[in-house]
């Protein structure tokens, strides 16, 4: 990139180098502003006759078609790129999702010259219209290589960042007690509902046991026949591990256990199970407040369906000391 200065009259389609002003000190057009017929007849009216404009040289690529190339390459989902002054491209939902992060690759991305990409946090529940992600370039162009070199990566790899809509969320609660079920409705029912109100989640199914094992099987089953998006235990008791009566019964009804311990706090015991495609998550101590826990992580991803791993639990460490 070259800078040069040019005859107002011709610098129609090239972008500025600095940014000009008034003798009086207001900015008339700021710096990397792609100059038009309009731009020219001002500053003549101004009485301006030559002005600072950049070149492309040979080999480079202008700064807003090389963040369109990175922000197409680099999503997909429920997205839409728009792009801003300054050679920055922002990504923004078009409905309510979770935000799905590869953070290797953003790292590995970020390493290489020329553009740097900004996303949400992993498993965030992101509204509409808010936005998820935004690409930055260097000012006014970038080398060509050095964008292949991305988009060779971005094509390889995948994308980065998917936007996966969460539609009609339908989630059903177990509430368990040693001694009676309704004991652990009375605690917990009010501040599920307000998280689960939080990201417009429908409590679609709800069944209060006392916490023995054929007990709890049975309601594992009831409740598997709905067919929820997810299912909530809200127990009680602290669990020891997967042995105890909720790892056994869960056992019993097919499931399979994903993750027993996750590094969060709080949620440090939580355990995560799948029966078939449906996830079941039993969080202690995390349904007695709305304060943020480990279900504001697992949540968002739960609901947009999309399966978390035991690996992905194990990794939310880093950050995860909530409170």
């Amino acid at each position: 990139m070259r800078a040069l200065t040019v005859d107002v009259q011709s610098c129609a389609g090239r972008v500025l180098c600095c940014s000009i002003f008034r003798p009086g000190g207001r900015k008339l057009l700021g710096k990397g502003h792609l100059m038009s017929d309009d731009d020219v007849r001002m500053l003549k009216v101004e009485g301006m006759q030559e002005v600072w404009v950049t070149e492309l040289e040979d080999g480079e690529i202008g700064e807003d078609e090389a963040v369109l190339a990175v922000a197409s390459a680099m999503c997909c989902g429920s997205v839409e790129i728009r792009m801003a002054a300054g050679g920055r491209a922002n990504l923004v939902s078009t409905e309510d999702c979770c935000a799905l992060i590869d953070d290797e690759l953003l790292k590995q991305i970020n390493c290489t010259s020329g553009v740097v990409i900004a996303t949400a946090q992993n498993f965030r529940y992101v509204l509409a219209g808010e936005r998820l992600a935004t690409i930055k370039s260097a000012p006014f162009a970038v080398s060509r290589s050095q964008l292949d070199t991305v988009i060779s990566m971005l094509n390889e790899r995948g994308p980065i960042l998917q936007a996966r809509p969460i539609r009609d969320p339908q989630v059903s609660v177990l509430y368990t007690d040693p001694v009676q079920g309704d004991r652990a409705r009375n605690l917990f029912e009010s501040t599920i509902r307000a998280r689960l109100d939080g990201l417009k989640a429908r409590l679609s199914y709800s069944m209060a046991v006392a916490e023995e094992e054929a007990a709890v099987v049975r309601a594992l089953q009831h409740l598997s026949r709905t067919n929820p998006t997810a299912i909530l235990i809200a127990s009680t008791t602290t669990p020891a591990g997967p042995e105890d009566v909720v790892g056994r019964a869960l056992t019993r009804v097919g499931a399979t256990l994903e993750r027993f311990l996750a590094p969060v706090d709080p949620g440090t015991l939580t355990l995560l199970a799948y029966k078939d495609h449906m996830p079941i998550l039993s969080a202690p101590c995390c349904f007695r407040s709305v304060k943020p826990n480990i279900l504001d992580l697992l949540l968002p991803p739960m609901l947009a369906k999309y399966r978390v791993s035991g690996w992905e639990v194990a990794s939310l460490g880093h950050g995860g000391l909530l409170s």
